[in-house]
């Protein structure tokens, strides 16, 4: 036994076993090949973010097509301002940021989520003038819109037309 477990041929053996019992759990463990980003539902952090804020809130009428709501949250802005976040996968599988807020100055809040603060040019989406504002060395183009209640900024890696088919979708929901 001893001349077994010793020298060259023990470690072989030894790595041989290794070896096939790590092929043995791939050859069994199951596997899935297909794509899985999990969907999360909204509607009910955009209800409970209405009740905190003293605005009509702004939400999608529906999701663009194949595209997956995959995170949402409601924040502390600057100044004790409520901040909503909506997260979604693209239908390119790229990632874009939903963000609404009355926070003040409204300027700021809209360059921290676009981590820019110049203009980039001007994009028209449903007869209504949305800022861009992009960062090449992060990937990110955003989306700004400035109104007397609320900051409206779409955000992410996506291009500009994905970023406009999320923007074509907003309306604004009642107060309260």
């Amino acid at each position: 036994m001893r001349r077994f477990t010793e020298g060259f041929h023990g470690y072989a053996v030894a790595l041989f076993v290794c070896l096939a019992g790590a092929g043995l759990f791939l050859l069994v463990t199951p596997q899935s090949r297909e794509e899985h980003i999990p969907r999360l539902d909204y509607t009910i952090t955009v209800a409970n973010f209405g009740h905190q804020v003293p605005y009509g809130v702004w939400a999608p009428r529906q999701d663009p097509p194949g595209w997956v709501p995959n995170s949402n949250r409601i924040a502390k802005g600057e100044n004790g301002a409520q901040v909503l976040y909506l997260g979604y996968a693209t239908a390119e599988r790229q990632h874009v940021m939903f963000a609404q807020s009355n926070e003040r100055p409204a300027a700021g809040f809209a360059s921290r989520m676009a981590n820019s603060d110049k203009a980039t040019g001007t994009q028209q989406i449903g007869g209504v003038t949305w800022e861009q504002r992009q960062r090449e060395d992060k990937n990110q183009r955003t989306l700004v819109r400035v109104l007397p209640d609320v900051t409206l900024v779409i955000t992410g890696t996506a291009d500009w037309p994905e970023l406009g088919e999320l923007a074509a979708q907003l309306q604004q929901r009642p107060q309260g």
